[in-house]
Parts: structure tokens; C-alpha cells; sequence
């Protein structure tokens, strides 16, 4: 018999001859107004911001709205005041820990609606490379099976970090943090994630206006064109003071002390 105890983001497993300490994963279901609107599979902490993180993401809201659980479900459930910007497709969202955009279809069902990225600024090089080692993952520490994602400013302070089962959802709740605080356009800030970029994460970060994505994994094609098609500096294989630029360079200098 498995007994499964848990303890916020991470949860006691405890069978014959084996303790060990995983990732929580539960559904959330996000509403607008009392009504459905999607559902995602998510670490439970800061809802809130997961539900508004990913309604911006989406092209839904585009600015405050208050989010809270109702009491009968505070569980499983988190409640956003309407309106929304626009009707959103007749089927219902549905989003896994996986992926943000699976089952969606057509990739003209998650075309980005957003201006191109401001100018600036200019990080040096050493810096961008460095961002993951900034980049807190206590949940990770324990479970190893959490995606995390920072908000830096770009002088290398993390202002925000948050942990989930799903990439897509890390990235949401500081998104959604981000609005809370007005931040949102998040310029001249920079995002930086856990794993690999995908063509929704940098939807999202587009969407919310960061200049610089970073990543410790690698891009994928769709990313790198949604990337230099938004004027977005993607950067992957951020790892050991090393880094690859795939688009829009020139928010990258060089690093202090390194020739020109």
C-alpha cells in the first residue's frame, strides 16, 4: 500500500522499502464570471496568478481583474471577475502540465495579437549566461519534478520566482504577479525559465512585453520565428558562463573585461 501525505508544493510518498518526496499535480478550473472557461493541471500555489497570468497569455484581459477561490471549491477552483477583451473560442481550454497549447489544433488558434517588442536594454553577456544560477527551485531541490521561471530585473536582481509541474504555468503566475504589481508591460524586466523555450512560453513572454527570454534548454523552430518575428532576444543552453543568442542580438553586449 502507497501512502501519499501532502505538504504543499511537493507531497510524502511513502511505500514498501521507498520514502521519497514528489512534485504535487492537481486540476485547477479557471472561471470568468462563474463561468468555465479552463482547465489546466497545475502544483497548487498562487491560483491567483496562474489564472491571470494565463488569461493575459491568451489575449483575454490586459489589465487587473481580481481572482480569488469561491468558497465552495477553493480547492480546485479559482474565480476571475469579467469582462473579458473577447469572446473566447466556443470549445473550452484545456491545458496539461505538459504543454500549454496541446489539442488547440491549428497554429493560427494561438497566433500572438501583440506589437512588436520595445527597444532595449543591453545585458552583458556573462550576466544573461548566469541568470539560472539566480534562479531559486526549492520545490525542484526536494522533488526534482518542477519547471520554475524568474522575473529579473536587468542589473540581475530576481524579483520573482515561482515553481509548477507545468512550464507554461510557472511562467503564468509571475506573469500574473507581474500584473498584480504593474509591471505588465514587463520591459525593460527579463524573463528566464528551467527548461526548454517553447513556442508558448514565448507567446507569453511577448504577449507581456519582456524584451529577453532565457532558458537553460533548448529552443524549438517555432519559438526561435515567433521570437525574431516579435522582435523578442531568445536565448537558450544558458548554462556554465555560456550561452547561445538565436534572435535579436543586439540586446546582447559583451561581457566586462572581454574584447569588443
Amino acid at each position: 500500500m502507497t501512502d501519499v501525505r501532502l505538504r504543499g508544493a511537493w507531497a510524502e510518498v511513502r511505500a514498501p522499502g521507498l520514502e521519497d518526496e514528489v512534485a504535487v499535480e492537481e486540476p485547477l478550473e479557471i472561471r470568468v464570471d462563474a463561468r468555465p472557461l479552463a482547465v489546466t493541471m497545475r502544483t497548487p500555489g498562487h491560483d491567483d496568478e496562474l489564472a491571470l497570468g494565463f488569461l493575459l497569455g491568451e489575449g483575454l484581459i490586459d489589465g487587473m481583474r481580481a481572482a480569488a477561490p469561491p468558497a465552495d471549491l477553493a480547492a480546485n477552483t479559482i474565480e476571475v471577475a469579467g469582462p473579458l477583451l473577447r469572446e473566447p473560442d466556443a470549445r473550452s481550454f484545456f491545458t496539461s502540465s505538459s504543454c500549454g497549447v496541446c489539442g488547440k489544433g491549428a497554429l493560427e488558434e494561438v497566433a500572438v495579437q501583440c506589437a512588436p517588442v520595445a527597444p532595449g536594454p543591453v545585458l552583458e553577456r556573462a550576466l544573461v549566461a548566469d541568470l539560472p544560477e539566480r534562479l531559486r527551485q526549492p520545490a525542484f531541490a526536494r522533488t526534482g519534478g518542477l519547471h520554475a521561471t524568474g522575473l529579473f530585473t536587468p542589473d540581475g536582481e530576481l524579483l520573482c520566482a515561482r515553481e509548477d509541474v507545468g512550464r507554461h504555468n510557472a511562467m503564468d503566475k509571475v506573469i500574473g504577479w507581474a500584473l498584480s504589481e504593474r509591471l505588465v508591460p514587463l520591459h525593460p524586466h527579463v524573463l528566464c525559465v528551467s527548461g526548454r523555450l517553447s513556442f508558448e512560453l514565448v507567446q507569453k513572454a511577448a504577449v507581456a512585453g519582456a524584451p529577453l527570454l532565457v532558458g537553460v534548454g533548448a529552443p524549438t523552430s517555432l519559438a526561435v520565428s515567433l521570437a525574431d518575428d516579435r522582435g523578442l532576444t531568445l536565448c537558450g543552453f544558458a548554462r556554465r558562463g555560456r550561452v547561445n543568442v538565436y534572435t535579436a542580438p543586439e540586446r546582447i553586449g559583451p561581457s566586462s573585461g572581454s574584447s569588443p
